[in-house]
This record gives C-alpha cells, sequence and structure tokens, in this order.
C-alpha cells in the first residue's frame, strides 16, 4: 500500500488555526503551535469573561442610579428598599437607563416613590 502525504490536509488545518488568530501579533499569529495555544487561551478567557460581563454591567448600572439619587438627595439603598416595599418592579437596568436618558420622567418616579 502506497503511503499517503498530508500536505493538503495539514495546509488546510493550519490555515483554519491561523485565521483564528487574525489580529495576533508575533508568532501567535504566524505559527501554528503558538497560534493553537494562544486559541486555547484566547476561548478560555471569553467564556470566563462573558460571566463576568453580568457583573459588570450590573455595577454600572448601580453607579449610574446612584448618581443620580444622589443629585436628587437620596441614597441607593433606602431607594431600592422603598421600591421593594411598594412593590415597583423595575430593575436596575431600567431605572439606570431612565435616570441616564429621560430625567423628567426619573424624578416623576422619584416623586411616586418618595
Amino acid at each position: 500500500m502506497s503511503r499517503v502525504k498530508g500536505g493538503v490536509t495539514a495546509n488546510r488545518r493550519r490555515k483554519g488555526i491561523l485565521a483564528e488568530t487574525k489580529g495576533y501579533r508575533f508568532g501567535r499569529s504566524k505559527k501554528k503551535r503558538e497560534a493553537r495555544e494562544a486559541i486555547y487561551h484566547a476561548q478560555l478567557h471569553a467564556f470566563d469573561h462573558r460571566k463576568d460581563k453580568k457583573g459588570d454591567f450590573r455595577s454600572l448600572w448601580i453607579s449610574r442610579l446612584n448618581a443620580a439619587l444622589r443629585a436628587n438627595g437620596l441614597a441607593y439603598s433606602r431607594f431600592m428598599k422603598t421600591l421593594k416595599d411598594k412593590n415597583i418592579d423595575i430593575n436596575r437596568k431600567m431605572l439606570s437607563e431612565i435616570a441616564k436618558d429621560r430625567p423628567e420622567a426619573f424624578e416623576r418616579l422619584l416623586k411616586k416613590v418618595g
């Protein structure tokens, strides 16, 4: 039986790996072994950071909301407790968007709550 050389397949595989590392610098974008390792790490961090992103955005919304509330003489924690006590179910994302984009509507909401 004759020997099969895997040149075409190997080139195709290498091209695919190097295509995934497009934009990377140095050997990670040119050498198959380094590229494969870079892809592995990138995918690992991407998974972790997708999870982190949710917490990052939540803290951003809380910061925006707290700044808007402080401007109106309220504390974030007291405001959230009051909302909960009055059974007003608006999440932090929507509250921060209202506070940022529509301050007059936010003040009306504050009057209703307070």
